[in-house]
């Protein structure tokens, strides 16, 4: 799709929504090859914009695309450009409260979406839920276009620079790797900041006491990462008791309270929270 059809129905990007259409044809087609979309798959697309991606979805062999889109000027231009396709369909509304159900009654299994930069937290809590309560649905995949801090944040190992709270989430509730950058030039209007595109497989089976678990590893992480530099001895001790329990523990696992949170690995992260409940 070229630049002509993105400018087929004229619309003014608006800043409140986040809104920048990404135009750059080898970055659209990486997205749905990274979503490996088959003849079973139902996609859920977030914010289509004015159908540049949904346009490549549509052409996959994907079954059903269901589209959710905020603005209503949007809504008419999609409305419009792809009303004699029957594979496609699109709800106006907020993907923070609108349903993520097919309109037609097909389960949806996965997620493509080039996600406002501004609600990324919520939107990611919404699709793959958090550390203290599921997600209300369950997809298999989901390719998401954000930005690229936050994308670094989400894939980086312990010991990166990068390495965060929000590492230790994500990486505990799905398995994450990179599919490709965008430099801010791929759009329309350009934004400030370069994107990359991540792929995120949430895990099915887990600890039977996750979320409650969960829930306390929340505050930790709370509490660790607010002094990132400081080591561990400083910022969760309060939680760590004098217990020769606990500290065979942190023997038996490899952590030190002289290490600091960004070098402890999510799933010891884990360990660590469900020790200390348990205590």
């Amino acid at each position: 799709m070229g630049d002509n059809t993105l400018n087929d129905f004229r619309h003014i990007p608006r800043k409140r929504f986040g809104q920048h259409w990404l135009k750059d044809q080898g970055v659209l087609n990486q997205i749905v090859k990274a979503a490996r979309l088959n003849s079973e798959d139902c996609v859920l697309e977030v914010g289509p914009g004015k159908g540049a991606l949904t346009q490549k979805l549509i052409e996959s062999q994907a079954k059903f695309i269901q589209a959710i889109e905020l603005d209503r000027d949007l809504v008419v231009g999609l409305k419009k450009r792809f009303a004699h396709q029957n594979k496609f369909s699109l709800r106006e509304g907020d993907v923070l409260s609108a349903s993520l159900e097919a309109g037609n009654g097909l389960i949806i299994n996965k997620v493509v979406a080039n996600i406002p930069y501004n609600i990324t937290g919520p939107i990611l809590k919404r699709l793959i839920g958090e550390l203290k309560k599921p997600p209300e649905r369950n997809f298999e995949t989901l390719v998401l276009l954000m930005q690229k801090e936050v994308a670094q944040r989400i894939v980086a190992l312990p010991g990166n620079s990068n390495f965060s709270a929000l590492s230790v989430r994500i990486q505990l509730l799905a398995k994450c790797h990179d599919v490709c950058d965008v430099p801010s030039k791929c759009f329309q209007p350009a934004p400030r900041v370069d994107s990359r595109v991540v792929m995120i497989r949430p895990y099915v089976s887990r600890d039977p006491d996750f979320y409650e678990i969960g829930s306390f590893l929340e505050k930790l992480l709370k509490h660790a990462f607010a002094g990132r530099r400081k080591k561990l001895r400083n910022t969760i001790g309060s939680f760590v008791t004098s217990n020769d329990q606990i500290k065979e523990f942190f023997d038996s696992r490899g952590i030190s309270l002289e290490q600091r949170p960004q070098e402890i690995s999510p799933s010891n992260w884990f360990a660590l929270a469900k020790a200390l409940k348990e205590t």
